[in-house]
């Protein structure tokens, strides 16, 4: 049987598509620093040309590469130095409530199942000691364990050094060269099909950019918020806590469910001499509540827009599903393919619903 040039064209693209991911498959371990670098490019190419811009290409676009790369690795390393020490201190404030709110959750606890005719009581001491075995070990044993991991892992810590140094290595590159990389692959489209490229890609990069853009927009607003929040209730780890959250709704409600529940537990922890448990409910209801109304009802809205049709159960499959192919690498371009395949589905369906076979 011979194939018409549509269908042959159909199974090139069908074959091409799978070579594709079986390559990525493949060299995962190797392209994750690559793809990391390439999708900081593709968020701070335009604060670089805007910084360009403004500058009015006076200043070499080295310059202001380095100084956007920069402010961006600050930022992270300002983010992990911020959450770490805060989080490390809450060992010795667990090691002290932590036998106090078991005590409380047994004298709460009996008398309301016996309401339903049920005798259950908790081994508090057995439960006390299991914490505090824990809790209390020092850090001495925490670093002869890690040490310990390191060493039976050695190529795991190599390849997080050396992702460490050839993702700001890679990110320079790109941020210097974007454009060319841009037309060098613009080169390969046959000409007769740069039309129909170039709407498919302006289309695409509407779609991802806005959604990126506007996703980090939230990010930003929401943290500070939640930090401001946690903070007016008197939190201690409000800040860090508060910025987990902000950054972890990137994954949608599992991440506010997470920072929800970090919150509860060190409200939990610190409140437990003055309100206990109500004060910390009461807290993450109002915190939490507002910021889901706030999120779902002005701000993702107005900054991430309708039109990008990134529905949130699609981000969550988008995210599991590339992540268990790719494992990270299948995380970093989940978002990018799922745009992608957005405006090709669009495509097709505006193409067969304007078809002879959808009309009839």
């Amino acid at each position: 049987m011979q194939l018409n040039t549509t269908q042959r064209r159909a199974a090139a693209w069908s074959l091409i598509a799978i070579g594709t991911g079986a390559l990525l498959w493949l060299l995962a371990p190797v392209l994750t620093p690559f793809v990391v670098a390439a999708t900081l490019a593709y968020a701070l190419t335009p604060l670089v040309d805007r910084l360009d811009q403004l500058s009015g290409s006076r200043l070499p676009r080295v310059l202001l590469v380095a100084l956007v790369e920069l402010i961006f690795v600050l930022l992270v390393l300002g983010i992990a130095l911020l959450i770490v020490p805060i989080l490390a201190k809450e060992l010795p404030q667990m090691r002290e409530q932590v036998p106090v709110l078991l005590d409380h959750a047994n004298a709460w606890l009996k008398p309301f199942l016996a309401q339903f005719g049920l005798s259950v009581s908790l081994d508090v001491v057995s439960l006390k000691a299991f914490a505090l075995k824990y809790l209390t070990a020092n850090a001495e044993d925490t670093m002869a364990s890690v040490m310990g991991s390191l060493k039976l892992g050695g190529s795991v810590a190599f390849a997080v050094f050396s992702n460490a140094v050839l993702i700001p290595v890679a990110l320079f590159y790109l941020l210097m060269d974007w454009h060319r990389f841009v037309a060098r692959v613009l080169e390969f489209v046959p000409p007769r099909g740069r039309a129909a490229y170039d709407s498919f890609t302006n289309e695409a990069d509407t779609v991802l950019g806005q959604y990126l853009r506007g996703q980090l927009l939230v990010m930003a607003v929401l943290s500070v918020y939640y930090s401001a929040g946690l903070a007016l209730f008197g939190l201690d780890l409000a800040l860090p806590i508060g910025v987990f959250t902000g950054l972890a709704v990137f994954v949608p409600y599992v991440g506010f469910g997470l920072g929800l529940i970090l919150a509860l537990l060190a409200g939990l922890l610190e409140f437990s001499a003055s309100g206990g448990a109500s004060r910390a409910l009461l807290m993450v209801a109002v915190v939490y509540g507002f910021g889901q109304l706030i999120e779902g009802f002005f701000l993702t809205p107005r900054l991430v827009g309708k039109r990008v049709g990134l529905h949130p159960l699609a981000v969550i499959f988008a995210l599991l599903a590339f992540g268990q192919v790719l494992g990270f690498l299948g995380v970093l371009i989940a978002l990018p393919a799922s745009a992608v395949l957005l405006v090709a589905i669009r495509r097709a369906q505006a193409g067969y619903q304007a078809s002879k076979l959808y009309l009839g």
